[in-house]
């Protein structure tokens, strides 16, 4: 694992004391690491939004799409969720 130092202005110690203390971390490298994990996640997040969004439209949302969705999770929930994607994968 490598080491990074930061500086930080005192305010800015504080909370981050604050939040090690309330937070349930260890360490304050730990509270940094979640916060760089989750902006990683957000950052995930955002591309397969915008991947989404420029992508050709999919069928509509209507009430039969809805239906299966529920047919779906209905199957699943009996067969314990053994196939509850289309492509045979767990969910």
């Amino acid at each position: 694992m490598s080491t990074m130092n930061i500086s930080l202005p005192d305010a800015l110690k504080s909370f981050v004391d604050e939040r090690v203390n309330q937070g349930g971390y260890g360490t304050s490298s730990e509270y940094v690491r979640e916060l760089i994990r989750k902006d990683q996640d957000r950052l995930q997040l955002r591309g397969l939004l915008l991947a989404g969004a420029a992508s050709a439209p999919a069928a509509p949302a209507d009430p039969a799409y809805f239906e299966g969705l529920r047919d779906r999770i209905r199957k699943a929930g009996r067969d314990g969720g053994r196939d509850g994607g289309r492509d045979g994968t767990r969910r």
